[in-house]
């Protein structure tokens, strides 16, 4: 799974407003919610139980907010990056700045997870380059094309 293949650059917000973890997974349930014309609380929902089962913040100032929903048929991401970060409850209380949202469908046999995907996005953006790179992005359409050259570029060097 790449970050191309989970995001369009409609997707991609650079210097979003966001007062609050909820606020920031709001915004993102609405852009998740319109890949795949879904019902926005229904997005919302199916993040926040997540949330309640642990932070998905990782380090870094990184959180990979997911959830999964049976209307989709594959995964669907959508990426922000916050112009100040946001106190995500993480237990070391290190804010969070660049947040990948991740919707997966709900296997026909509901005992599947979604570890992989979110294992292979923190993978990605645990990156510090990356990281970094994001961080001094100026526009939406520069953070999509980082992440989808950072999917590129090791994917030829694999």
């Amino acid at each position: 799974m790449t970050f191309e293949s989970l995001l369009q650059p409609g997707r991609v917000l650079g210097n979003v407003e966001a007062r609050s973890k909820k606020h920031a997974l709001d915004i993102l349930s609405e852009m998740l919610s319109s890949a795949a014309d879904l019902d926005q609380g229904e997005v919302f929902q199916s993040l926040i139980t997540r949330e309640k089962l642990g932070c998905t913040a990782i380090e870094n100032g990184i959180a990979i907010p997911h959830g999964r929903l049976s209307e989709i048929e594959a995964p669907v991401g959508a990426f922000l990056k916050l112009s100040r970060p946001i106190d995500f409850d993480m237990p070391d209380r290190e804010p969070v700045d660049l947040i990948f949202g991740l919707l997966v469908p709900v296997p026909e046999d509901d005992v599947g997870c979604h570890h992989e995907e979110v294992s292979n996005i923190a993978t990605g953006l645990g990156d510090h380059v990356l990281a970094a790179a994001l961080r001094r992005a100026s526009s939406s359409r520069a953070l999509y094309d980082l992440l989808v050259n950072h999917d590129k570029s090791h994917a030829a060097s694999a």
